[in-house]
């Protein structure tokens, strides 16, 4: 059996279907994967094939311009032309599709699939993206809330018409001229009726939703590469440090001088992770270390905080670390992970985008706390990494069927 990946996106958007990948070899598929060319790198050191889709995500993420409102159209369009006229290669002679991330993406792979023939799958890396009578949905890109008070069934409603509005002529379009029907429901094309939750269910537990959703838990590969060794020097030199990353995110306005300043403010010392956004150190004091891409498995079990953007991957490996979480939430799903990592008590949600030194500080003050780290291991003890088996074998066996 053969099987085809497909995201669009970062770093977080590929890691989850690399462990997918290997769990579903393990079980004798075949694999290769679709996404952006930055993927390569990562896929390489599995063995797992590459077809590259679109440009690099990191220097469209990191323009010196970010896209305006006015630019999603046109976005939205490319988006949608570059999955229908670069996918094909990767999804032919296959025996099932399974996408992630963006829903423009989404559509047009299960497009590509349903021209094929080929069973497709759709997974959510969070519960809000799920139609559900009991939580609202993020508010769509580029539009202004709703009116407070606004019914969550029309808050869902809104969204759908909104996906309708932005990709429907487009790919309709793009359906149209390899002679598929159009589709009317956006959201439910490409989201399907039966997805699955890759998330971990204490991290992200999955409510009723109006889908026949399963949730596998988070689809984690175990890291064991080891960390430098001038970044093992730094860690024996002193008391465990504080990590500071925004990973893909463009980092907050002086988010590299807020953080030391307000680490050495609570007399700790820090490791920054330069993440896409080239963070830098502000200076060369011996109390602060700087590092590229790094295994966060075994790092975080190692440092006295995580300070981060709220991506599902770095709060699921800060919490399976048991490192108290200071969660500074940029877009989409991360204030979802910001307010679940502060209801589950492992950590704070920073309340805005941007922090300050007295902002952070004051966070790094609950974080720090014996109570907080004492409620971060034991939450740690409840956190499983077994979805990417659990997903691996319930989509063999629905295409086996």
């Amino acid at each position: 059996m053969r099987v085809l990946l497909s995201t669009s996106g970062s770093r977080g958007d590929v890691e989850p279907l690399v462990a997918l990948a290997v769990r579903l070899r393990e079980l004798g598929a075949e694999v290769r994967m679709c996404a952006p060319p930055d993927a390569g790198e990562r896929l390489a050191e599995f063995g797992v094939p590459l077809v590259p889709v679109g440009e690099s995500t990191r220097a469209m993420t990191h323009e010196k311009k970010p896209p305006s409102p006015k630019d999603g159209p046109r976005l939205s369009a490319d988006a949608i032309a570059t999955q229908f006229a670069q996918v094909p290669a990767g999804a032919e002679g296959c025996d099932a599709v399974v996408a992630t991330g963006m829903l423009a993406a989404a559509v047009a792979v299960r497009s590509v699939a349903e021209k094929l023939d080929i069973p497709y799958f759709y997974a959510f890396h969070c519960p809000i993206y799920l139609p559900s009578p009991y939580y609202a949905p993020p508010p769509p890109l580029g539009e202004p809330p709703a009116p407070e008070g606004t019914d969550i069934r029309a808050l869902w409603a809104r969204n759908s018409q909104s996906a309708q509005r932005r990709f429907g002529d487009p790919l309709n379009s793009e359906r149209a001229a390899i002679g598929l029907p159009p589709v009317d429901d956006i959201f439910g094309y490409g989201y399907t009726d039966h997805p699955l939750l890759a998330a971990d269910p204490i991290l992200a537990p999955l409510q009723p939703t109006d889908l026949d959703a399963v949730q596998t838990g988070a689809w984690v590969l175990p890291d064991e590469r080891p960390l430098s060794a001038e970044l093992e020097a730094f860690l024996a030199a002193g008391e465990p440090p504080v990590y500071v990353g925004f990973g893909s995110m463009r980092a907050p306005e002086d988010a590299a001088k807020v953080a030391v300043e307000a680490v050495r403010a609570q007399g700790r010392r820090m490791i920054l992770s330069r993440g896409w956004a080239d963070l830098a150190l502000i200076d060369d004091q011996a109390d602060c270390f700087a590092v590229g891409e790094v295994n966060h498995q075994v790092l975080f079990g190692r440092v006295a905080a995580v300070v981060h953007h709220g991506g599902v991957g770095t709060t699921t490996a800060a919490a399976r670390a048991g490192a108290p979480q200071i969660v500074v939430p940029q877009i989409a799903d991360q204030p979802y992970f910001a307010r679940r990592v502060a209801e589950l008590g492992v950590g704070v949600a920073h309340e805005g985008r941007t922090p300050s030194v007295e902002s952070l500080s004051a966070a790094l003050v609950t974080a720090l706390s014996p109570e907080t780290r004492a409620r971060a291991k034991a939450v740690a003890d409840t956190i499983h990494a077994d979805g990417a088996t659990v997903a691996a074998k319930l989509l063999l066996d629905a295409v086996s069927v």
